[in-house]
């Protein structure tokens, strides 16, 4: 669903611009919670939680490669809001998002430059608060097992994808550039983008349910469902003592290698297997008419413009090598953003602490 530049006029280009700005900055703050400070219950904490991150953007941009059919000519891809708020936290999974998008808009020219705020706000912002707003208020009254939390992002992500397609019909209805009526577009986008979280919500179940299977402690939406801590005395299990010094966590290294394989393996081979029909967006600015006005994106001319690299006439290695760079790339910049955003965390709290001594 990445909005091309013309859909959108160039006022309310602006002001969601300065709308994605504002929600950025809100997250960057909240971000610092989320990976900031020592460990937690059950051994989360920012000290794993700023490279996991990292990686959930590299692997987010590597599925959103993945195009699947959801009717004929028409495909779908992960928006992935769900998937990095459930992970990493709503803050955090705001920016992943984020860095998504703006690579891909600078590097790869998917996305309009002008359009890069309606973007963040549409693809990012409302995916992530919907999604897991509705995943914690199900998980509140589902059973505080780890099956439920399966359950709440499969119903999350799904609904997510459509809130997305309603926020971009509503910036269409206040700026859009063509007469098109805003209930016809409404309801295009609305009934294919149902289609497409159904995939959506497999994808990131499944992901999800493979962290939760091996690190449970790595998924932001699971904290407070570990068991508590059990000793054996005199042959029977008694709850630990609030004194007890929590086992040590085992080290993430293996779930962030074992990701940034896969991730790699996707864009880089699994990509060039994946759907050429246009996605839910294009397939209905197309039948509709909203394309009338669309205009060249500003990085047409990019090396890995429309992910390839120019030069390479085999489009398979042309294919997998922007792929692979797509992913290295998100992964440096993600990973470099919230080491930042931890470290100010650290140094604040370090700051506070000097303060109350003094």
């Amino acid at each position: 669903m990445h909005v091309p530049d013309g859909f959108i006029d160039l006022p309310v280009s602006a002001a969601a611009g300065v709308a994605a700005a504002a929600a950025v900055a809100v997250s960057l703050r909240g971000a610092r919670r989320e990976l900031g400070g020592t460990t937690h219950v059950g051994g989360y904490g920012g000290e794993r939680t700023a490279p996991l991150a990292g990686l959930v953007a590299a692997f987010i941009f590597a599925v959103q490669m993945l195009n699947f059919p959801v009717a004929a000519g028409t495909s779908g891809h992960l928006l992935g809001g769900a998937l990095a708020a459930i992970l990493v936290g709503p803050y955090t999974g705001v920016l992943c998002i984020s860095v998504v998008l703006l690579l891909q808009a600078v590097l790869f020219a998917d996305g309009g430059l002008t359009a890069l705020g309606v973007n963040i706000l549409v693809m990012g912002v409302v995916t992530t608060v919907v999604a897991y707003t509705l995943f914690r208020a199900l998980v509140r009254v589902l059973p505080r097992k780890r099956r439920s939390v399966t359950v709440a992002t499969f119903l999350a992500a799904l609904v997510s994808v459509p809130a997305s397609a309603i926020a971009f019909t509503l910036l269409y209805a206040i700026g859009g550039t063509t007469d098109v009526p805003v209930g016809t577009v409404l309801g295009a986008m609305t009934g294919v983008h149902i289609l497409i979280g159904v995939g959506e919500a497999v994808i990131t179940a499944l992901t999800v349910g493979t962290v939760l299977a091996v690190r449970p402690d790595l998924v932001h939406g699971a904290r407070g469902l570990s068991a508590p801590l059990k000793l054996r005395v005199d042959g029977e299990l008694v709850d630990a003592s609030p004194d007890t010094p929590p086992t040590p966590a085992a080290s993430p290294r293996p779930v962030l290698l074992a990701g940034l394989v896969i991730s790699l393996v996707l864009a880089g081979f699994v990509s060039f297997y994946a759907s050429a029909d246009p996605d839910g967006l294009e397939r209905v600015a197309a039948d509709k008419g909203i394309d009338t006005k669309v205009e060249d994106h500003a990085a047409a001319d990019s090396p890995l413009a429309d992910y390839g690299i120019r030069g390479f006439d085999n489009a398979r290695v042309s294919g997998g090598l922007a792929g692979a760079v797509g992913v290295g790339a998100t992964l440096a910049v993600g990973t470099g953003v919230f080491l930042v955003v931890r470290r100010r965390r650290l140094d604040t709290t370090e700051a506070g602490k000097e303060s109350v001594r003094a």
